[in-house]
């Protein structure tokens, strides 16, 4: 019995040191590094945001007279000009009110007539000391007041002319009409404001986008800034246009805060029409065939076993630990950025999302601070040395469009292996990072081997 106790404790000692090396033996198994070469390129900091085509001036129609509409000389899409006749509203109660302002007109010069006449007999009958002073004072003022009365007449009869001109209805500028309210037979009321009748832009070939930009992008938005836009109608075709305003008034809606960015364009084949969704791109800033490395590349971590030979291999070549401070501080950065969306509202996190969506905003917890200028940062990246030794690079970086940023200096080249991530279960089992959720989703090169 004694025995079996023994070959039994002998047993689980061998399976525990066989399992022990195997496990350790697993665990120092290279480790498949997702990488992508470093090139040349173009790095574009745009803008996006969504915006209504719009014509640049457009001009309501109304009318200033109630009464039937009567003619109707144009439609929908009919070009128009300057003082040209497009409707007629029925006349008949206004040419009766210039007959009768014209006939209270001739009364009252009728009555002025007499009242003059009355005033210089008066005034023969009072040098003759026939009446009184207070006759005459009364003669006086009758003529007066008959002079005021064929005053207000003519008022009255010009008035009843200018209504009786209102009831056709010209086109106020050039242009075409892009709506059209009313139809023959139809009363309108003039009462409290002057009904639409018409619409009419000016000139459907010269177009303006009015661009809703978050709050966050408009301090970027300048005047003279070039745009690019498409619409659902003509989806493989990219319209350009300029911006030409900055609107300073706010749109609030739903606690969301835009404004208002005017981007004129010319339109001369006619495929832009009143009232298009446009998918609006406003160039921030550009470089041109420049050395540039994934975003993703900066939020790289090494898993702890990596690390653990990293610092091996640097203790090993003679390097202080102070040299890769910046690491540690890569990763304080990234937890801090994880605690701050843990700590956000719903409201904020919806909005974070709407901006990474347009590209814009804070991405991987990291502000994108080099949209433009010239001023840089210094950052820690990582590569593989001949394909095979992890190596720390610390680099300065430029303008970054949230999938790209520019290499300004550093010792890295075009051709060198960035690392973007690891593959496979040993980033699952050997890296500790929290997964980011600003963190974009970018297509990777491919696998290589490490260590």
């Amino acid at each position: 019995m004694k025995k079996i106790y023994r070959y039994l404790i002998l047993a689980i000692v061998i399976l525990g040191t066989a399992g022990y090396f195997w496990i350790r033996n697993s665990n120092n198994k290279d480790i498949t590094y997702r990488t992508e070469t470093i090139s040349r390129g173009d790095i574009v900091v745009q803008v996006r945001a969504t915006g209504t085509i719009k014509p640049v001036q457009t001009v309501q129609v109304g009318s200033q007279v109630s009464g039937i509409i009567a003619k109707i000389n144009v439609d929908f899409n009919s070009e128009v000009k300057k003082g040209q006749i497009i409707a007629v509203i029925d006349s008949t109660f206004l040419y009766a009110s210039v007959k009768e302002a014209q006939a209270n007109l001739e009364r009252n010069q009728a009555q002025i007539n007499e009242a003059e006449r009355n005033l210089k007999r008066t005034k023969d009958l009072f040098s003759k000391d026939l009446v009184s002073q207070a006759d005459l004072d009364a003669a006086t003022t009758g003529y007066e007041t008959s002079l005021a009365q064929l005053k207000q007449s003519e008022a009255a009869l010009e008035r009843a002319r200018v209504n009786l001109r209102y009831a056709i209805i010209r086109a106020p500028i050039d242009g075409v009409v892009i709506s059209r309210d009313v139809d023959v037979g139809q009363t309108v009321a003039a009462s409290l404001q002057a009904p639409k009748l018409f619409e009419i832009a000016n000139d459907l070939k010269h177009m303006q986008v009015e661009a809703s930009v978050d709050e966050a992008d408009i301090g970027q938005i300048k005047e003279t800034q070039e745009a690019t836009f498409t619409v659902d109608a003509h989806p493989e075709e990219e319209f350009h246009g300029t911006v030409t305003q900055v609107r300073l008034a706010p749109v609030t809606v739903q606690n969301v805060v835009t404004y208002t960015v005017v981007i004129e364009v010319n339109n001369p084949d006619l495929k832009l029409r009143p009232g298009m969704t446009a998918t609006v791109s406003i160039l921030i800033d550009k470089r041109d065939n420049v050395l540039r490395i994934p975003t993703l590349a900066l939020r790289f971590q090494p898993p702890a076993e990596a690390m653990e030979k990293f610092k091996e291999q640097t203790a090993e070549a003679g390097e202080k630990p102070e040299e890769h401070d910046s690491v540690r501080i890569g990763e304080k950065e990234k937890g801090r950025s994880t605690e701050r969306w843990q700590r956000a509202s719903d409201g904020e996190r919806e909005r974070w999302r709407e901006r990474m969506m347009r590209g814009t905003g804070q991405v991987g917890g990291e502000m994108m601070t080099r949209r433009s200028g010239d001023k840089s940062q210094m950052t820690r990246i990582w590569i593989l040395d001949n394909g095979k030794r992890l190596k720390s690079v610390t680099v300065s970086t430029g303008l970054n469009d949230s999938r790209y940023v520019e290499v300004i200096g550093g010792d890295v080249k075009e051709g060198d292996e960035i690392v973007l991530g690891t593959i496979g279960a040993e980033m699952a089992a050997g890296s500790t990072q929290q997964t980011n959720p600003f963190q974009p989703r970018m297509p990777g090169g491919g696998g290589r081997r490490g260590f």
